[in-house]
């Protein structure tokens, strides 16, 4: 129904921020309500989330992570509360890269999130998510290893391939010495 809202935001709250919109207000759940600030103006991608005893507006700042939190609510058993704490305490291109990667470790680290949702979420999502799509955010580790191997004089098309599976919560020099073991294999 909505794609997005661009206004000012009113309040912060510990779930969600209040966005004034043509002097309207929208109660809209974030992940991480404290990345916005008070009087700042925003455009926030909106989910419209409906259930019969629920109608509530989801909110991203950026649209590839409303994008994963969609893609999220379709695994069984993830409701909108689990995959919005997956958006909050993780970085979409981590999540990402754990869901192709199979690293049910990873996911179970998040709030709500056990062992067997996070295997439902990779048996679900895995191949479905496309790591390739420029719209996707890149961690700074895994863009400053990019930077590095163009430096190098390695190819986009080979940077990509090479990246693609890393974790981006990894240390730089980690994750460059494992994207040059994958160019040269």
């Amino acid at each position: 129904m909505y794609s997005y809202l661009k206004g000012i935001v009113e309040e912060i709250k510990s779930n969600g921020i209040s966005l004034d919109v043509s002097n309207v207000g929208y109660d809209v759940r974030t992940p991480n309500p404290y990345e916005f600030k008070i009087d700042e103006e925003v455009k926030v991608f909106i989910h419209h989330y409906v259930r019969e005893d629920a109608i509530h507006l989801y909110g991203f700042k950026t649209n590839d992570a409303k994008s994963l939190f969609i893609k999220l609510l379709s695994v069984k058993g993830i409701g909108p509360k689990s995959a919005i704490a997956i958006l909050a305490s993780g970085n979409v291109v981590d999540v990402i890269g754990a869901i192709e990667r199979g690293d049910a470790k990873f996911l179970s680290k998040f709030p709500g999130i056990g062992p067997k949702a996070s295997q439902q979420i990779i048996l679900d999502l895995k191949g479905k998510i496309d790591l390739n799509a420029d719209s996707f955010a890149k961690s700074t580790n895994i863009s400053e290893v990019e930077e590095a191997l163009k430096s190098l004089g390695y190819r986009a098309k080979e940077i990509t391939k090479a990246v693609k599976q890393l974790d981006g919560s990894k240390k730089t020099d980690v994750l460059l010495k494992e994207a040059l073991a994958k160019m040269l294999k």
